[in-house]
């Protein structure tokens, strides 16, 4: 596909523009031979779409590893920004693909980029599954526009591991709004909601008109994954701290 003039995008000026090239189909696909053969031939890797997306977003959003190595070395910008405010670290995290965010960290990604109302936290998207950058030094207690924290990602997911790994690094239990614990509750992950307890998360939150407590929570049995003896042991459990 032939690229148009050099013109300035919307969150940044990174080179040229088009629809959509060749390397971001081949990084896309994971084609790491066509891709070294597109980079060979002259291709820009840093040539955005229409809304702002690289290949090296593209290889990100699909666990690629080896088509973000290739696409780093060969100069490809380690932050930049869709249009709608996502880094390649955002989409290597959406992905679940630990070996991408770790080539991204090694290259020098933010890992607390300026967020939009439309953009989570690098963390926020890791703990959406499971992941673990806080060694890279994200920040635990960012908040997003909708007040929603890594802490509240991870306890809404189940995600034991990563809620341990979160209240270990200083995550807040007691946040405004609808709080972890709640989040936990109606994940349906005792596990979770025992951490939180433990953490000195309160059972009795000032609620508001489109909040419930964590009790209530509960008792609704949370998800549709959650069976009955699980929703009544975590009732019991928050119960017995009140």
């Amino acid at each position: 596909m032939e690229v148009t003039a050099a013109r300035r995008s919307f969150l940044c000026d990174i080179g040229m523009w088009a629809d959509r090239t060749a390397l971001h189909e081949a990084a896309s696909m994971g084609r790491v031979l066509q891709l070294s053969q597109l980079i060979d031939s002259g291709s820009s890797v840093n040539t955005v779409t229409v809304d702002n997306v690289t290949a090296l977003h593209e290889a990100c959003i699909k666990g690629h590893p080896n088509c973000v190595r290739l696409l780093l070395r060969a100069g490809a910008q380690v932050d930049v920004r869709t249009i709608h405010g996502s880094t390649p670290l955002c989409y290597a995290c959406t992905s679940g693909s630990l070996d991408c965010a770790r080539l991204l960290l090694e290259h020098g990604a933010n890992v607390n980029p300026s967020l939009t109302t439309l953009t989570p936290s690098s963390l926020q998207e890791a703990c959406m599954q499971g992941m673990r950058l806080i060694e890279g030094g994200a920040s635990v207690n960012m908040v997003a526009v909708d007040s929603i924290t890594p802490l509240h990602e991870a306890c809404l997911r189940g995600q034991v591991q990563c809620v341990r790994l979160l209240l270990e690094a200083g995550a807040q239990v007691r946040t405004h709004k609808l709080t972890p614990l709640c989040d936990a509750c109606t994940s349906g992950s005792l596990e979770c909601v025992r951490l939180l307890l433990k953490h000195g998360a309160k059972t009795n939150p000032a609620l508001t008109s489109r909040t419930a407590s964590p009790l209530h929570e509960a008792c609704m049995g949370g998800t549709a994954h959650t069976s009955t003896a699980t929703a009544i042991r975590i009732a019991i459990c928050i119960h017995h701290c009140i």
